[in-house]
């Protein structure tokens, strides 16, 4: 058998894993998987018209009659890199980051440098494709391989020549990513998530490193949060690969180094050392780690020689805060502050309530739940956090799933005393709203820019903005 990874694209008209998608002339990969094995759907691919039909290797072959069988050593990373041959185009410049939490708003924010620079340019994530007259999928945060590639080539027919994307743990350790031509790639943070799938921090940080280890260019650059506990570690395998470092942080030995920052009404003050030389720049976002996404952004954009801390620092006044990332929500109320966020971690929750604190003069109050079917091991651990940094926390339902909601919430409660206990997300937004007194700030935690709630058999039309504004407009004050 050839268990090569190549494969000539020439001799097929389109490529999918999904047999519904196969067209006549197409190759079908036969993903192995728990759920949903595509090699259960050979039949009907070649029903729909698959040429060539790839396999894992030693899968015994059916009788597929005139269509062609390919072993291949691993499918997925044979299905990104026939995509990524069959679409050809991408942009010049691509950069990419990892880490748990962090991704969305820096490579929204190098977007928007780039775009300041009056540099054609595109992001690509959990908000789906943004560019200036770019429309492209969302929900995922890498999508699978044949629209991914597809995606890079349309962005790059149309002249984008940058572009930012996130690149998930799980994208990279399916290998969705095989292929992308990565220049320079950022690494946030590492902190407690998606366990469920990795099964360990260790497998979780393995995944991640794929990034820089197996993808980026060998001339590519690294960019490193030197203030994380891994970073030593990080740095040493970078090296190893031959790529050259740019780190970022609070410390001393950050190359993009904060020196001083400070809260202020509408956002932070900071003084940064950028490789050697001092420069002051206002930031219309609020907490340090929305100062940390910038430096990485930054870090990004410098890692093409073409741009210049010079022309770099006068445009970070100008980032604007990303949808559903402590997003503050529009509202009547006096003296009152009110922000919507994506954070579904205890290390993302901790890091809005801290960047809140500042700006709050009367009470903190939180609402915030755990995903159904995801790491039980975070629940109490959250809910120790919310109650430990807000003068009032209200647990509630998040997207449940197949998991029953009050189960959820009860586990989240088992991990500190003094936690408000309310079903239905709607009606938790409504009593925090009701709570609100001149100099309090609420953040409604853990779903952010999604609009829908999600159960074992339906997913509803939820929109937290959307209900924090229905339950303001119906207060009697």
């Amino acid at each position: 058998m050839n268990y090569n990874i190549s494969f000539d694209v020439s001799l097929i008209s389109g490529i999918s894993a999904d047999s519904r998608k196969v067209q006549k002339g197409f190759l079908f990969v036969a993903l192995p998987g728990g759920k949903n094995d595509g090699r259960l759907f050979i039949t009907d691919a070649i029903r729909n018209g698959a040429k060539y039909i790839a396999v894992q290797a030693g899968t015994p072959k059916q009788d597929i009659g005139a269509v062609e069988w390919i072993e291949v050593k691993n499918p997925r990373e044979f299905l990104a890199r026939t995509a990524a041959s069959f679409y050809q185009k991408q942009p010049e410049h691509i950069v990419a980051v990892t880490g748990t939490n962090g991704k969305t708003s820096t490579v929204n924010f190098a977007r928007m440098i780039w775009e300041g620079l009056s540099v054609k340019a595109a992001s690509l994530g959990t908000l789906g494709l943004i560019g200036n007259g770019l429309q492209g999928y969302a929900g995922m945060t890498t999508p699978d391989p044949v629209s991914l590639f597809s995606t890079l080539a349309e962005v790059s027919s149309k002249g984008f020549d940058y572009l930012a994307m996130e690149a998930s743990s799980h994208g990279l350790h399916q290998h969705r990513l095989d292929g992308v031509k990565i220049q320079a790639a950022g690494f946030t943070n590492l902190t407690r998530d998606h366990l469920d799938y990795h099964g360990s921090m260790k497998d979780y940080l393995s995944s991640k490193i794929r990034l820089f280890t197996d993808i980026v260019s060998r001339d590519g650059v690294a960019v490193l949060n030197a203030d994380i506990p891994e970073f030593q570690d990080i740095a040493l395998t970078v090296k190893s690969c031959g790529l050259k470092i740019i780190s970022y942080g609070f410390s001393p030995l950050a190359d993009i180094r904060i020196l001083e920052r400070s809260a202020v009404v509408d956002g932070q003050d900071l003084v940064l050392n950028v490789f050697g030389k001092s420069y002051t720049v206002h930031l219309n976002l609020v907490g340090a780690f929305q100062a940390m996404n910038v430096l990485c952004a930054v870090g990004l954009v410098l890692a093409d020689r073409k741009f210049t801390p010079e022309t770099v620092m006068p445009v970070l006044p100008r980032l604007v805060g990303v949808i559903g990332r402590l997003q503050p929500v529009s509202h009547g109320l006096k003296d009152i502050g009110i922000y919507i966020d994506y954070a579904h971690t205890p290390d993302g929750l901790e890091t809005i309530l801290t960047a809140l604190r500042p700006h709050t003069t009367g009470r903190l109050i939180c609402v915030f739940g755990c995903g159904g079917d995801r790491d039980k091991g975070k629940r109490p651990v959250m809910g120790e956090i919310a109650a430990r940094l807000s003068d009032i926390a209200i647990v509630t339902d998040d997207n449940p799933r197949t998991e029953n909601p009050d189960v959820i919430r009860s586990e989240i409660l088992s991990g500190a005393s003094g936690l408000i206990n309310i079903a239905g997300r709607r009606s938790a937004i409504q009593k925090a709203v009701q709570y609100l007194q001149a100099g309090d700030v609420l953040v409604v935690a853990g779903k952010g820019h999604e609009q829908g709630q999600i159960f074992a058999t339906h997913t509803e039309p939820f929109d937290d903005l959307t209900e924090i504004q229905t339950a303001i407009s119906s207060l009697s004050y």
